[in-house]
């Protein structure tokens, strides 16, 4: 692709006229140099930064694949395939992922894909079922890297990469400084670019609070700390699976709307979890730290440590998720009493909690309806947006975020709208059937 043709489209269809400093240093670095490494803080647009060099080398001749993303996480490939479909306009990108049926991706993968953007287990899969053949890739980015060449990720690294022997460039990026670099990255010789230093991090748009909780049960402090907020989307985060939904739990029944998000989950509760959050449904999401990396999500206010982060690393990635690109937010670490902060950890106060609670309930304004059709049964948002328009009374306008996903979508919509749309619009047709609808509740 034209570098012209691909910024006119990161400009019109992103929104984004001008490139960062750092994203300017990764372009011109990739049109002279094979292999680079880039170091840049959480939320600064490295997505960007890699997808034009990438773009760039595709070649509408060639009908394999020749760039791969490889993502630690289902959610970082599922946003950084939406970035690259919305610029690569002709060019055929696949998101491949675990935690849904393998069938679905095969069959999208009997057309090549130009770009494939995977999880490092699932590309490992269908390599070694012969559903895809990435011998001829010539671009190879690592995203997040130092959490994909982590040892519990060597084995599939190491045979994912021994399959691609045609590279020509590589680009490595992180919010976090690996060293040294495993030998069969074969990084020898690369170039760093390292904008750790010279961005403003998001911790300088951040304000950090000191939370002491008086008992050993912390529930009763996060309730009242969550209580005592500006309105704004919150994210608490526990160590542990386990502690994801007693947390959920106890905030809902004592009134906090709350969503759950962890590993153990199936693939569609996360996209769920993930997408009421984004639209305005779920203004607190309690999760471990996987909801640490890869969640592009605008306007978090609050990052809350529920429990203490286990590393300098972890504590940066949970922060990043606020003070994002140029908004400022509010980091909250709560300790209990035998509990001692890190030194990694530097408050810029402790945080008093008022003995008056300005709200004794957090509700969202928006709720999500639920349409079972998605992608594979031909539904867009045209086509929601549309259906729901002409059979309620319901503007355009009020509708919010629509998630349309292999099989499902999610449609976000006033509160007050939601139960009587539902009843609305079930007699009704879509694209000529009838689907099940429903309002998703907590």
């Amino acid at each position: 692709m034209n570098e012209k043709e691909i910024l006119d489209r990161i400009a019109t269809r992103l929104g984004i006229a001008t490139l960062n400093p750092m994203q300017q240093s990764v372009v011109a670095a990739a049109h002279s140099h094979r292999n680079l490494v880039v170091y840049s803080p959480t939320g600064s647009g490295k997505t960007l930064a890699f997808a034009i060099p990438l773009l760039r080398s595709l070649n509408a001749s060639v009908n394999t694949v020749q760039a791969v993303v490889i993502a630690p996480s289902r959610e970082l490939v599922l946003q950084t395939a939406q970035v690259l479909r919305q610029v690569a306009v002709g060019f055929k990108v696949n998101a491949c992922y675990g935690g849904h049926p393998v069938v679905d991706e095969r069959q999208s993968l009997n057309v090549p894909p130009a770009v494939l953007v995977a999880t490092p287990g699932r590309l490992l899969d269908h390599i070694n079922r012969r559903h895809i053949d990435v011998s001829q890739v010539r671009f190879l980015v690592l995203d997040e890297f130092d959490k994909s060449l982590e040892l519990g990720f060597e084995d599939d690294m190491k045979s994912v990469l021994g399959h691609m022997t045609g590279l020509s460039q590589r680009i490595l990026t992180s919010a976090t400084v690996m060293q040294p670099l495993p030998p069969y990255v074969c990084m020898a010789g690369s170039v760093e670019i390292n904008f750790l230093g010279q961005m403003e991090q998001p911790s300088q748009r951040t304000s950090l609070w000191h939370v002491c909780s008086t008992g050993g049960d912390k529930n009763p402090t996060l309730l009242r700390l969550l209580l005592s907020l500006n309105p704004g989307r919150s994210i608490v985060f526990v160590n542990f699976r386990d502690a994801v939904e007693p947390v959920q739990r106890f905030l809902t029944h004592h009134h906090v709307v709350a969503g759950a998000y962890h590993g153990a989950l199936a693939q569609q509760e996360r996209e769920m979890a993930l997408a009421m959050f984004r639209n305005g449904s779920l203004p607190v999401l309690v999760t471990t730290d996987l909801g640490s990396r890869g969640l592009d999500i605008d306007h978090v206010s609050h990052v809350i440590h529920y429990h203490m982060p286990l590393t300098a690393e972890v504590y940066t990635h949970r922060n990043g998720r606020t003070a994002r690109v140029d908004e400022v937010g509010e980091v909250f670490v709560i300790t209990a009493p035998d509990e001692q902060l890190p030194d990694f950890i530097t408050p810029d106060a402790v945080c008093e909690l008022p003995s008056t609670l300005p709200r004794e309930v957090i509700e969202p304004q928006m709720a999500t309806i639920y349409f079972k059709a998605g992608k594979k049964e031909k539904l867009s948002r045209g086509d929601v947006v549309g259906f729901i328009t002409a059979h309620s009374h319901v503007p355009a306008s009020e509708i919010g975020l629509i998630d349309v996903s292999d099989h499902h979508t999610l449609v976000a919509v006033p509160r007050h709208h939601a139960s009587a749309l539902v009843e609305v619009l079930l007699p009704h047709k879509i694209k000529g059937r009838r689907v099940l609808i429903s309002e998703v509740k907590i």
